[in-house]
């Protein structure tokens, strides 16, 4: 009985039914129990199992000592007829007749966590003996004002009973001559926004769109982008961003898997900008239920899954957007997101909900660092992937004028006050470099789904956090998050499992897609009548009531029975001083298995890297292969491509003397500029060599071009990916020597 109450709390506190533990029935030689809970239906079946395992050990008469800190909880447990000890890491818990004694390692577990998983173990002791034919998995060990405390909930705020475009149209009333939109020399005041969103419905509705129909709109990044979107929103369609350069063929599944025939790019919005539509409001009924987008992610099918959400989630988010990023008539945010996801439309219209404006940077200017700097001068809030913060701190080391002190390099941006991060997990290293370079800034770390109206958790850091793996946050105002078990049952404080969202940021599920939907998008059955959406992501409850990411569900993965959470040995990974970006993933092995291999960017050897692992990893956890990239492959959104690392080749190395040295003083520069941002040896790159033959990408090329301080610009690098063109071209000699760059900037 002792055994099946230890293997069901461990299973409850791992969130696992496949349990391994050591026991010790008697004081006799140990016993290591594997058991799969979900195979024993009743108590009964699972003590015969234990009983089963553990008599074929040799009972003793030697005790155990008393090694580390105890707590008791008095269980009355009459029904054992002996003692009994089992294991875990850091955790030892004795059984007799009449007492529950916990023995744990203090570095791991402090006195309350120990207590509570006392509690448990009386409870599963309790439910044996009250009826031993009873269900485990039913059985419920954690008591209610803890399981109540579980259900973590945003603070209540009251919204507007209005729809975004509506409550625009009051701030362009109101302030019609304020700039509301600004994209490069040219910008848009609030009444000439709401005019030109309003030639855009009228368009639409005089063609023909009725409510809920879907509208894509694959215009460039600009002022008539922005109009589009509140016009199609005000028209009552649904928005479906489609990227203006994407293949044919993928434009053509969206299409058709949204059921959409109305598609807007630049030229259709020039003729209605052209055209006799009216620009008075036409003021259609659009409730807060009714579909406001549809952004299409990928999906584990092949086939892109497309999440829709309603008008009353994504007026929920703009405004903890405003309230948690400070959010005035004052702001400046950044748009710089490409429009496919789901962070441009909250860049785009959110300031505009508080007379503040936006700022759209073009994707060129995006791609050079210099120009980036210089085209945002003068925002309050800017918000990138951690890969591209990366990048911007890499220049800020090189030009120390920090953000919010007076500048960003040479382009100035003393009036910044907060910078989040979102889409990816972001380091603690990079963290703390972004704290030292950037004293006095907040940094807010987003989490969230596109299924979930974008962000639901904010962690709002003026400082590195304490925490090993920087935190996520709070759920934001009107929010509830769940971490949940396999069975949908919530799991104790600080135990991992699946992070689930519910409330009034659930979207409706995937367009024309009801299995997929109904795999994911449920009833919450804590709060009836609320919709519950499970992310696929697992994290737990820290002691402070923040959240913690761990990672995709499909990035999780037992070595030697041992589970590992990649998100963990990325942080540790890159804790290394000589590790500048990192990822961890899956890689299979000839025949059937699977291996950890972490991809990085620095200038450590593998050997120094897996001595720094082997001491702060246990040896399960540490990657079989450690191998160093160039950069890091980034999908269309800035995100890491795992995908694209899994299959990622370890750069051939040119025979040797093969190589033809690089000659004149440019060169020699240039080269040690692309040695540094490749992580190659000096010697092995030559001046006829490709930047991208060497697996050069996006952010080595930005970091190539920062290193060199103005010496080539990004565009010359990828018109002349030869060294010896390159360094011709930035000397005056003319370009194309080298020949095509032969890839697109990843």
């Amino acid at each position: 009985a002792a055994i099946a109450a230890h293997l069901r709390v461990v299973g409850l506190l791992a969130t696992e039914t496949g349990i391994t533990t050591e026991c010790r029935p008697s004081a006799g030689p140990p016993v290591k129990i594997n058991i799969d809970l979900d195979r024993h239906p009743t108590w009964r079946d699972l003590i015969f199992s234990a009983t089963a395992i553990c008599s074929e050990s040799q009972p003793a008469s030697a005790t155990t000592s008393a090694d580390a800190h105890s707590a008791s909880s008095g269980a009355n447990a009459t029904w054992l007829s002996e003692q009994m000890e089992c294991r875990q890491p850091g955790l030892r818990v004795e059984y007799t007749a009449s007492d529950l004694r916990i023995y744990y390692d203090l570095e791991r577990f402090d006195a309350e966590h120990a207590g509570r998983i006392g509690g448990y173990l009386a409870a599963a002791l309790k439910a044996i003996a009250a009826d031993p034919d009873g269900d485990p998995a039913a059985a419920e060990l954690v008591p209610p004002a803890e399981r109540a405390a579980l259900i973590r909930s945003g603070a209540a705020r009251a919204l507007p009973d209005a729809r975004f475009h509506e409550l625009f149209a009051e701030r362009a009333r109101a302030n019609p001559d304020a700039v509301a939109v600004v994209h490069g020399d040219r910008s848009w005041s609030y009444a000439e926004l709401d005019a030109a969103a309003n030639r855009v419905a009228n368009a639409l509705l005089a063609d023909g769109l009725v409510a809920e129909e879907v509208v894509a709109l694959a215009a460039n990044r600009g002022r008539h982008w922005v109009a589009a979107i509140i016009g199609i929103f005000r028209a009552g369609g649904v928005y479906l961003p489609v990227e203006p350069d994407w293949p044919p063929a993928r434009v053509e599944l969206l299409l058709r898997q949204s059921g959409c025939h109305r598609l807007l790019d630049d030229a259709a919005l020039a003729e209605i900008a052209a055209g006799s539509a009216g620009d008075a409001d036409p003021r259609v009924p659009v409730a807060a239920g009714q579909l406001a987008y549809v952004y299409f992610t990928s999906g584990s099918t092949g086939l892109p899954k497309g999440a829709l959400c309603e008008h009353a989630g994504m007026v929920n988010h703009l405004y903890a957007k405003i309230d948690d990023f400070g959010l005035d008539a004052g702001a400046v945010v950044v748009q710089n997101a490409q429009a496919s996801f789901d962070i441009s439309l909250w860049q785009a219209i959110a300031p505009l909900l508080v007379g503040g404006r936006t700022v759209i940077v073009d994707r060129a200017d995006i791609l050079d660092i210099r120009r980036f700097c210089e085209t945002i001068t003068g925002a309050t809030v800017l918000q990138l992937v951690p890969s591209y913060l990366d990048v911007l701190l890499r220049h800020l080391e090189r030009h120390p004028v920090g953000l919010g002190t007076g500048g960003l390099g040479t382009g100035g941006l003393g009036t910044v006050h907060t910078v989040s991060v979102t889409g990816e997990a972001i380091s603690k290293a990079l963290v703390n470099r972004f704290f030292a370079q950037c004293p006095g800034l907040r940094l807010i770390n987003a989490y969230g789904a596109t299924e979930a109206s974008d962000d639901t958790t904010h962690e709002v850091m003026t400082g590195p956090p304490a925490e090993e793996l920087v935190p996520v946050g709070r759920p934001i105002h009107n929010v509830t998050v769940y971490v949940i078990g396999p069975r949908g049952e919530l799991v104790p404080p600080g135990a991992p499992g699946e992070i689930a969202f519910s409330g009034i940021c659930v979207g409706r599920g995937y367009l024309n897609d009801p299995q997929r939907t109904a795999q994911v998008f449920l009833d919450d059955p804590f709060r009836p009548g609320e919709r519950l959406y499970r992310t696929g992501d697992f994290g737990r409850w820290l002691p402070t009531g923040h959240l913690e990411f761990h990672g995709r569900r499909d990035e999780q993965v037992k070595v030697h029975g041992v589970r590992i959470e990649l998100g963990e040995v990325e942080s540790r990974v890159l804790e290394h001083p000589g590790v500048r970006a990192a990822a961890v993933v899956v890689a299979p092995l000839p025949g059937a298995g699977k291996s950890l291999v972490a991809c990085y960017t620095g200038d450590v050897e593998p050997g120094e890297l897996a001595a720094h692992l082997a001491t702060v990893l246990p040896a399960s956890a540490v990657p079989a292969r450690l191998q160093p990239v160039g950069s890091l492959p980034l999908t269309a959104n800035g995100k890491v491509d795992k995908r694209a690392l899994v299959a990622l080749a370890t750069p051939q190395e040119a025979a040797a003397g093969t190589v033809r040295a690089p000659a004149s003083a440019t060169e020699r520069r240039i080269a040690a500029a692309w040695a540094q941002a490749l992580n190659r040896p000096l010697d092995s790159i030559g001046a006829g060599d490709n930047f991208f033959d060497l697996g050069g990408g996006s952010l080595s090329a930005l970091r190539v071009v920062a290193a060199l301080d103005g010496l080539v610009s990004l565009d010359e690098l990828v018109r002349n990916p030869a060294l010896s063109a390159l360094a011709a071209a930035s000397d005056g000699a003319g370009a194309g020597a080298g020949g095509s760059a032969g890839a697109v900037l990843r």
